[in-house]
């Protein structure tokens, strides 16, 4: 039978030991990150769905919008919508919570697709319809429910930030709909 000193007995224990440890502890980091994507309300997962969509179709709309109108109201009104949803787009992928995804281009497709080969007046009439205020309607939605529901308090902080813009560019759509004799009401 081989004697090794306790010492040398507890010094090789307590390296297997860490051994073990460290392997588990590199494991379960990933699960770490996914359970806390997991614990995130639905009506936070919901939110940063529906609202990260409805700002990046509204802000690739209106990037289609100043080169596809020849009406300088369109086009002022998309150039603001363009820049502020920037904004937004940034500060909801600021305020999401640690190890949670947020969609960094996510527009409709359909919605872009139903305005791309559209031009002049035509494009005006759609882009003002179905995309400035249906659109701008769908944001108010989405970012009203966070406030109301959420439970995470950076992003009702930030949706509650949001909302006045997204407010003022529903008002906007809403003028320039009456402005150039189009239904204000999203259909």
């Amino acid at each position: 039978m081989i004697r090794l000193p306790l010492a040398t007995l507890a010094s090789a224990c307590m390296t297997g030991l860490l051994v073990v440890a460290t392997t588990a502890s590199a494991q379960t980091a990933p699960a770490a990150a996914a359970a806390d994507t997991g614990r995130l309300h639905a009506a936070d997962q919901t939110f940063i769905a529906d609202g990260t969509k409805a700002v990046a179709t509204q802000r690739d709309a209106a990037r289609i919008a100043t080169s596809r109108s020849t009406d300088r109201d369109v086009k002022a009104f998309a150039e603001r919508v363009s820049s502020d949803n920037a904004k937004i787009s940034d500060a909801l992928r600021a305020a999401s919570p640690r190890g949670v995804d947020v969609p960094k281009n996510d527009p409709d497709a359909a919605v872009l697709a139903s305005i791309n080969n559209l031009r002049g007046a035509d494009f005006d009439k759609v882009y003002i319809e179905q995309v400035a205020l249906a659109g701008e309607q769908k944001a108010l939605s989405a970012f009203q429910a966070e406030i109301a529901s959420g439970r995470d308090e950076q992003l009702k902080d930030a949706a509650k930030k949001a909302l006045p813009t997204i407010q003022e560019h529903y008002a906007m759509a809403q003028d320039l709909a009456k402005r150039k004799h189009l239904s204000s009401t999203a259909q």
